[in-house]
């Protein structure tokens, strides 16, 4: 649809342009049916009666039978005013029909102006779909497609991705809905024509995306058979408010800010503190403990030295060029210091404070993002815990300090959940490269750490845990140009309803909740996660896990219980068991027991010697057919856990050494001491848990999940 011609576009801008002038927010029938032919989108012939006579002799010309609607521009849900008949079949039938649709119409509204009734001709048969746009406050224009006509209000089986989409995008949401299969053909009817419903969600999605006063569309239902599509009914939107543009930044002017406040040479605190409790006193605490190698620059007007530190009484004081000011000072003193800041050229500000929107200052939090604004100061916060960079050395909160470097960046739109962040990391000793809290987001956000993310090379895998966004399609795009370097994990909160926020037609009714953030999410390459754990959990196992090579898993298990679990768990990940061929099988049985059972699951019973773990697992790894293990342990005497563990381990470097690195997971059954064990593997690149068959497969589906939206997995 991008080479839609001027002269189709034009025919479209004079319909809305006529439509706004009258002040209205809807098309009529006839102008819907100017919109769609302009755009190539396929509906019925029709045309307007403003009499009985008129309709019957439009019937007449289409053929019966033919629906009646009725037209006007205040009765928006035609059905429910009692507007609508379909399958009328004769002229006598028609003048009954027309009078009673007049009539259903007046009574529904007196004050409604009525323009006629439509006459159209009977759509062919097939299967109701709903192809629809929505303005969605965060990622903009969005298209919807599920099952349609009564069916979409039922079961809500809709799918939703960014528009315009193309064919590659309205084919994944063919396949995307549930009830995918009625559109390929079951108990013997025919599939529908994909090419035609996929072209139609291009040709509707590009329509919206063209027109930014076109709020929503909503063709429902579409009627797809093997012989094409259909729309039968046809309902456009119109906004009245032009939507409030964002600051925009280029790529390489994020790049350049988020570069000086993550590695910064020079740091002022304002707000320094001696007194012990101050959050000014523990910012410089950290930094100066945490062992900062640039410069730190105190900033108190009632101290002249801070902690060994000469401090100054103004930012305007502070020697050369900092990179970054970190705000420790309340609320109500943030404009004028950040003024200060904006004078002095420091390009980054760091808001610890509260006391803005999140406690009703809209006004306060607005004045400061003029003041950010006019200097081109960029803002992380206010109302956070700070940030850490590790690999600076660089601890700029008022939290506990943590430095185990490694390739983990963590981000948190709460303080609380960056706490629990702190505290993961600790336990599991993660390495991380940074952990950063955006608060309210008044500035920096999501896509302007994903923007530096993706391109800092101490990072491995980025875990973000956020409430809302600010600017979908920023994070949509940045996540994009990010997923296919290294993955990136999402948890968003807020998982119910939105609510009816646009109920006037069913796509915009049906767009209200979590599942437009699952469907867009999804669409950018990113993995979402069910809950905090598993967000922290997948960020600490990502970066372990080789990429792997195809689909094919096996489970290699001491536990014919476990087995069964893990099977579940793989098919409840998306993941694939591999068939075993004849001659694996054969091999696979010359380690195991002949009480054993080879297949997938290979079960090499309980009571078997390290030997034999040793053996099947090499088999796993060395065979190029299968792409990645599941292993399945059971604490015995025979094998004790730690036993198990470093062989596992040996297994698997010396393989890695020789160039065959494949995803290995493990779940370990057993005594306490099967803790040990797996922190031991986890250690040496080996994802294991104890306690869980679940927890291992997740981690295992989340590595392919990233592989194949980076177009890893061949």
């Amino acid at each position: 649809m991008a080479d839609r011609t001027k002269t189709d576009q034009q025919a479209v801008r004079e319909v809305l342009r006529a439509a706004l002038a009258d002040g209205r927010t809807a098309l009529t029938a006839p102008e819907g049916k100017a919109v769609t032919d302009a755009y190539g989108i396929p509906t019925p012939a029709e045309a307007l009666a403003e009499s009985a006579d008129e309709a019957v002799a439009l019937a007449d010309r289409m053929g019966f039978p033919v629906a009646m609607k009725i037209v006007s521009p205040q009765i928006l849900h035609k059905t429910d005013a009692g507007g609508v008949r379909i399958g009328v079949t004769s002229a006598a039938e028609v003048r009954t029909v027309f009078t009673e649709i007049v009539t259903n119409a007046k009574a529904y509204d007196a004050d409604a102006r009525i323009l006629g009734v439509q006459v159209q001709q009977m759509v062919p048969a097939g299967t109701e779909v709903l192809i629809g746009t929505v303005t969605d406050p965060t990622f903009g224009k969005i298209v919807a497609f599920g099952l349609g006509g009564v069916l979409v209000e039922v079961l809500k089986d809709v799918t939703f991705r960014l528009a315009p989409a193309s064919r590659d995008d309205a084919l994944s949401m063919l396949d995307g809905i549930r009830a995918a299969e009625i559109l390929r053909g079951v108990r013997g009817a025919p599939p529908v024509d994909r090419e035609a419903l996929a072209g139609l969600v291009v040709k509707v999605s590009q329509l919206a995306s063209d027109f930014p006063e076109i709020a929503e569309v909503d063709l429902n239902p579409v009627f797809a058979s093997q012989d094409g599509v259909m729309a039968a009914d046809v309902r456009i939107l119109l906004a009245t408010e032009a939507p409030v543009e964002r600051r925009k930044f280029g790529r390489e002017e994020i790049l350049v800010s988020m570069r000086r406040l993550m590695k910064p040479a020079s740091v002022t605190v304002i707000g320094a503190s001696n007194e012990q409790g101050k959050i000014g006193n523990s910012v410089m605490r950290n930094l100066i403990d945490g062992g900062f190698p640039g410069e730190i620059h105190p900033v108190n007007p009632r101290a002249d030295d801070i902690l060994g530190r000469k401090a100054y009484k103004s930012v305007m004081d502070v020697p050369g060029e900092p990179d970054v000011a970190v705000f420790a000072i309340p609320a109500k003193f943030v404009p004028a210091a950040l003024e200060e800041v904006g004078r002095k050229g420091i390009p980054n500000a760091v808001l610890i404070p509260s006391g803005f929107a999140e406690t009703g200052e809209h006004e306060l939090q607005a004045k400061i993002v003029a003041i950010a604004e006019e200097y081109g100061v960029r803002m992380l916060g206010p109302n956070i815990y700070g940030y850490y960079s590790t690999w600076q050395d660089l601890c700029a909160t008022f939290c506990t300090p943590y430095d185990v470097k490694g390739g983990v960046a963590l981000t948190s739109q709460s303080g609380g959940i960056g706490m629990a962040i702190l505290g993961f990391a600790r336990t599991t000793r993660t390495g991380v490269s940074a952990i950063v809290g955006l608060g309210n987001k008044s500035d920096l956000d999501e896509d302007d750490l994903l923007t530096w993310f993706g391109e800092d090379p101490n990072t491995k895998c980025i875990a973000m845990h956020l409430e809302d966004l600010k600017d979908g399609r920023a994070f949509v795009d940045a996540a994009r140009a990010t997923v296919p370097k290294k993955p990136v994990v999402v948890l968003k909160a807020g998982r119910t309803a939105a609510g009816a926020r646009a109920a006037g037609s069913h796509t915009g009714a049906l767009a209200g909740d979590d599942a437009v953030y699952d469907d867009i999410l999804r669409q950018a390459g990113v993995i979402r996660a069910p809950g905090l754990n598993e967000m922290l959990e997948y960020a600490r196992s990502l970066p372990v896990l080789p990429t792997p090579k195809g689909d094919n898993v096996v489970i290699i298990t001491g536990a014919g219980g476990s087995g069964v679990l893990l099977s579940d768990a793989i098919v409840d990940n998306g993941l694939s068991l591999m068939e075993i061929p004849p001659d694996l099988d054969a091999a696979f049985r010359e380690f195991i027991p002949p009480f054993g059972a080879a297949g997938n699951p290979v079960d090499i019973t309980g009571g078997e010697p390290p030997s034999t773990y040793e053996k099947t697992i090499r088999l796993g790894l060395e065979d190029p057919r299968i792409h990645a293990l599941v292993l399945g342990y059971w604490h015995t005497i025979v094998t004790p856990p730690m036993v198990f563990a470093e062989l596992t381990a040996r297994v698997v470097a010396e393989f890695r050494e020789r160039g065959i690195e494949k995803p290995v997971v493990a779940s370990l059954a057993g005594d306490t001491e099967v803790e040990e064990a797996c922190a031991y593997l986890f250690e040496r690149g080996v994802v294991a848990y104890p306690y869980t068959t679940e927890r291992p497969v997740e981690a295992l589906g989340a590595k392919y999940r990233w592989a194949r939206a980076a177009g890893l997995l061949t």
